[in-house]
């Protein structure tokens, strides 16, 4: 493991290096590719000149222990050694942590889509539900989010919504919401005072940029038709909705948020873009069909991730068997309990597969 930390403090050392080159700087590619390095460099390099820090106060105190006679300096060094010791063992499991295969969409913006699955009007109901609750996360987080499509139902519920949210590693803490999240309450819409199951869809695609994926404009076929739904003046008076159908992948787009066409169309590309992408990482992943079941979020849309039981006050998450008795708070943006446990999951299991 350390001669690899001393690999990456060198190639930090030469990102810095070249980060100061007027020739990179005036290279606006190169110097946003460099910048991306440093980034992802600086934590491991911060953490590594953390452990030779500890380790030379190990090694001084190690040496006082063994020469020194004086009683009172070989209790002080004795002290040190045990505080180094500590801390090594401690900085050790971190630098192995930081060392694990990373994610290359971690640092990417996402694209989530939420779909009202069984139950009617309470599935969208609660699909909506569920859009409050990422996008009061995404504003606790500091993140921005921007709604690129909408349908919603009679009753204010939502049918289906695709929106962004875009900030700095807001796919590394959202990539685990991706499966199907199940509701059980007594519904508005219920007199009777039984409990209904219902269920919503949630997908986290990683926003693709137009390098990533090559689509050739003669696959696509765009149509356009006047937007439908509740609310809005505009609506079924323009055609400004858009289709775009994919021909080889059969992937269908639909955006009629905005009175714009162009702006429709600019919004369904960028979905597009990502499910393509998503598409293609689907496919790799079956390649490893074995490794990906054993992973903590297998970003199944059929699997069942989580149960929200209201008269339990109640959030329980399958995959790592966490149950959280605080079902307001969480409805409300209170997610980092629930992402924190499955990321620490995802890292023992690479852990455990590493050693």
């Amino acid at each position: 493991m350390f001669d690899k930390l001393a690999d990456i403090k060198t190639k930090f050392e030469e990102v810095e290096s070249r980060l100061s080159d007027g020739a990179v700087i005036s290279d606006r590619e190169a110097y946003s590719a460099l910048m991306k390095e440093h980034k992802r460099l600086l934590p491991i390099v911060e953490k590594y000149n953390e452990y030779e820090k500890y380790s030379a106060q190990q090694a001084e105190a190690k040496e006082l222990l063994d020469t020194e006679k004086d009683r009172e300096l070989r209790e002080l060094a004795e002290a040190e050694y045990l505080e180094a010791k500590e801390k090594l063992e401690t900085i050790s499991d971190e630098l192995k942590i930081l060392l694990l295969p990373r994610d290359e969409n971690d640092d990417k913006n996402v694209i989530v889509e939420i779909r009202a699955g069984a139950g009617g009007d309470e599935a969208a109901l609660f699909a909506g539900s569920l859009y409050r609750m990422y996008t009061m996360y995404a504003d606790t987080h500091g993140f921005k989010h921007e709604v690129l499509n909408l349908s919603e139902t009679g009753l204010g519920g939502i049918k289906e919504i695709s929106f962004e949210i875009s900030g700095d590693g807001a796919f590394a803490k959202l990539k685990f919401e991706s499966g199907v999240h199940r509701v059980q309450r007594v519904p508005e819409t219920e007199s009777g005072g039984r409990i209904h199951t219902s269920t919503v869809t949630v997908a986290v695609l990683p926003e693709a940029e137009e390098t990533e994926v090559n689509i050739d404009p003669s696959d696509l076929q765009i149509d356009t038709y006047r937007s439908g739904g509740a609310g809005g003046q505009h609506v079924n008076k323009t055609e400004s909705a858009i289709r775009i159908t994919h021909i080889p992948t059969g992937i269908v787009v639909e955006c009629q948020d905005e009175r714009s066409q162009y702006k429709n169309k600019d919004r369904a590309m960028k979905i597009l873009y990502s499910r393509i992408l998503e598409q293609e990482r689907e496919k790799q992943m079956g390649e490893i069909a074995a490794e990906r079941r054993s992973q903590v979020g297998t970003g199944d849309r059929s699997e069942r991730i989580r149960t929200y039981n209201f008269p339990q006050g109640r959030v329980t998450d399958h995959r790592i068997g966490l149950s959280l008795y605080k079902i307001d708070a969480i409805m409300n943006g209170d997610l980092d309990e629930i992402i924190t446990s499955l990321i620490t999951a995802d890292q023992a299991r690479k852990l455990a597969e590493a050693e």
